[in-house]
């Protein structure tokens, strides 16, 4: 199995259906104006069609960029219910879950607690 290999930092899901015609050029657009992220930051840019049944990742290697498509035959990608207007800040664990079937929205594991003092 083939996945991104780069050295993730970041990995965002941008929130609303994208049209798939779009490709590098049209995507870094996306990554500049509506997520607000520098494109040549060591991060994964993940996109979903309206069908969710394709996702396209783009992320910049050295010298140029990668853009990785995955068509699905007959299952869907598990989007959160309700998807906001902000990218969904994921882990590089959590988006293979996600390219993996599993539904990041309803089985979410325990939060991460970072206390400052014993109470």
């Amino acid at each position: 199995m083939m996945r991104p290999d780069a050295k993730v930092e970041k990995v965002y899901l941008y929130p609303k259906p994208v049209d798939f015609r779009k490709s590098i050029d049209g995507l870094a657009a996306l990554v500049e104006l509506d997520i607000q992220v520098a494109v040549f930051d060591p991060a994964l840019f993940v996109f979903l069609n309206r069908a969710r049944n394709r996702v396209k990742i783009l992320y910049w290697e050295r010298n140029g960029f990668c853009l990785w498509l995955k068509r699905l035959e007959a299952e869907r990608f598990k989007v959160p219910p309700e998807p906001g207007d902000e990218a969904i800040v994921l882990s590089a664990e959590e988006l293979n879950w996600l390219l993996d079937g599993f539904d990041l929205w309803r089985n979410r594991p325990h939060r991460v607690l970072r206390p400052r003092y014993v109470a």
